[in-house]
């Protein structure tokens, strides 16, 4: 049996207590009032999307009454006796603003047919308006009407008339301007027919006066007559002016929260609704979450509870298993977490003091290991590439040269008057200048160009991969001799340099490296005798062996040469 005074007991006890108070709370205080509040949001905002397009119907509506009214003012009434004046004045006010997507008419006084229409549809010319809704309001208003929904007698269709009169100087009614629109017609009420809410949900457009269902997401029932009053209990309340929310249950038996707000200048409402499985579909999701998550951490709190104290070691337990993996090689040399500050806490504090000494070990084992391997690719005094890494990216140079028919240029660059600046200033200037001269030859080269010091001041600039390799040697060459130009600056005291610089160029199949650092070392001493300070190319002069010293007289090279 269970000892009832244990603390692993009470803790299990009290933990579950807590838990069914909490479960208490929310189920039966908390959960009520959210669900009330989520019904409250639910219906506002469909209240909200009902309002806004009951505002976008009443604009569309009165643009077009506002429309029809201008057209009827800047009619000439003097048109009505010129037929064909008055069909072309018709045509080029349809064209320019078709919001009556289904024509413009004028009606003769009388209502006997029609002065002028466009588009012009036969039919419609022999028709009688005169007993026509649009036709004797518009006469008996003399302003801007709009008649009841119907449909065409052309060809079926749902379409409201807009009309309005046209007065003479006398005051006397010459035509009757009328404008036919389709209820689907873009921008009129095509989207209130198209958009749903939600999955299940639609609007409705509802002209009470006339008992008609104007437009409905629903096609079935556009223009037909509303049920009659005690059938829907919401619907009656709508048609005796009532706005704003409510549950109602429509003609299929589906219970339905409908939000209903007025279009102001034709008296007709819009209804929003949705099925209350739908719109009230996060309540019912909201209760079973809270249900499961009950049942969910009542059961997780008792496991926890139940195992609580048989996990109080578990940090300790798993410090030695992180430990062996690391001894084993199984996981990275890393510092433990100190989940508690107790004797087991304090023990992985060791550790952790242990772990860093070694990284710290390791750390500078990796640094020293680095710089030696920096030190074999690069000049240990100017940081550039040594001699080694030059032939081998001038190898993949030539390589890549044979391969895709790009050009290589190779400036071999020598100091000139760097003896004496050793001579007069010591080696400490002359270590100087080299790094400052190395910093000027880096500046301003791509990525895939190579600088390199081959030792004392000789230097070399690998340019690869171009298309045009001799302007583009020009253009370095005289870059570099631009920067050497300059004042070298030591220990306060202004230095002077030259250089002199000989180019080789390849293209076409691959040659030995050595070859071409031999091509453009000629070419550099040819610099030197023509006055340093310049850049001197040597073309290619046919296969030589890398290893002989060819002279430069002898070589036959191309010249060109250019004093900075």
């Amino acid at each position: 049996m269970p000892n009832f005074q244990t603390m692993k007991f009470r803790l299990a006890a009290l933990g579950v207590a807590l838990l069914m108070i909490g479960i208490l709370v929310r189920q039966f205080i908390a959960l009520p009032l959210l669900q009330k509040d989520v019904r409250e949001l639910v219906a506002t905002q469909q209240l909200s999307i009902a309002s806004y397009v009951a505002r976008d119907v009443d604009h569309n509506i009165t643009s077009r009454l506002a429309l029809i009214d201008q057209f009827a003012a800047e009619l000439p009434p003097k048109l009505a006796g010129q037929p064909e004046k008055l069909q072309a004045w018709i045509r080029d006010r349809q064209r320019i603003n078709p919001m009556f997507n289904n024509g413009l008419l004028a009606v003769r006084p009388d209502g006997q047919g029609l002065l002028a229409q466009y588009p012009v549809i036969p039919r419609r010319s022999r028709r009688d308006y005169a007993a026509s809704d649009w036709f004797l309001a518009a006469l008996r208003a003399g302003k801007p009407v709009m008649g009841k929904p119907s449909r065409e007698g052309v060809n079926g269709d749902p379409v409201i008339f807009f009309a309005a009169p046209v007065h003479d100087a006398d005051g006397s009614v010459v035509a009757v301007l009328a404008g036919s629109a389709l209820l689907n017609a873009p921008g009129f009420l095509d989207r209130l027919q198209e958009t749903r809410l939600g999955a299940t949900g639609g609007f409705l457009l509802i002209s009470p006066s006339d008992k008609l269902f104007v437009a409905s997401s629903d096609p079935a029932m556009i223009l037909k007559p509303t049920p009659p009053p005690g059938a829907n209990l919401l619907h009656d309340r709508a048609m005796a002016e009532y706005r704003g929310t409510g549950v109602t249950i429509n003609a299929k038996g589906v219970e339905e929260l409908s939000a209903i707000a007025t279009v102001p200048s034709t008296g007709w409402f819009v209804v929003a609704r949705m099925p209350t499985e739908e719109a009230f579909r996060p309540v019912a999701a909201l209760r079973g979450f809270v249900v499961k998550a009950n049942a969910f951490f009542l059961i997780a709190i008792l496991s926890i509870l139940l195992f609580v104290l048989s996990r109080i070691l578990r940090p300790l337990t798993d410090s030695a298993r992180a430990i062996r993996d690391m001894a084993n090689g199984k996981g990275k040399l890393v510092p433990l977490p100190i989940v508690r500050d107790d004797e087991v806490g304090k023990l992985v504090s060791g550790f952790n003091v242990l772990v860093e000494r070694l990284r710290e070990e390791e750390a500078a084992r990796e640094a020293s290991e680095a710089q030696l391997k920096f030190m074999a690719h690069h000049d240990s005094l100017t940081g550039l590439y040594n001699r080694a890494i030059l032939e081998d990216r001038l190898e993949q140079a030539l390589a890549r040269a044979a391969r895709d028919g790009s050009e290589i240029a190779l400036l071999f660059c020598d100091l000139d008057g760097f003896k004496a600046i050793n001579d007069l200033y010591g080696h400490d200037a002359g270590d100087a200048v080299l790094r400052q001269v190395a910093e000027r030859l880096a500046d301003g080269r791509r990525r895939v160009d190579t600088v390199a010091r081959l030792g004392g001041d000789e230097f070399i600039i690998l340019l690869a991969g171009l298309d045009d390799a001799r302007n583009a040697a020009i253009v370095v060459a005289q870059q570099v001799l631009a920067a050497l130009n300059k004042p070298f600056d030591f220990d306060g005291k202004t230095l002077a340099l030259g250089m002199s610089i000989g180019i080789a160029l390849h293209a076409g199949a691959a040659i030995a490296a050595s070859h071409l650092i031999a091509q453009a070392d000629l070419a550099m001493y040819r610099a030197k005798r023509t006055g340093k300070g310049n850049f001197f190319f040597m073309e290619e002069i046919g296969a030589i062996n890398s290893e002989e010293h060819t002279s430069i007289d002898t070589a036959a090279p191309l010249v060109q040469s250019a004093r900075k």
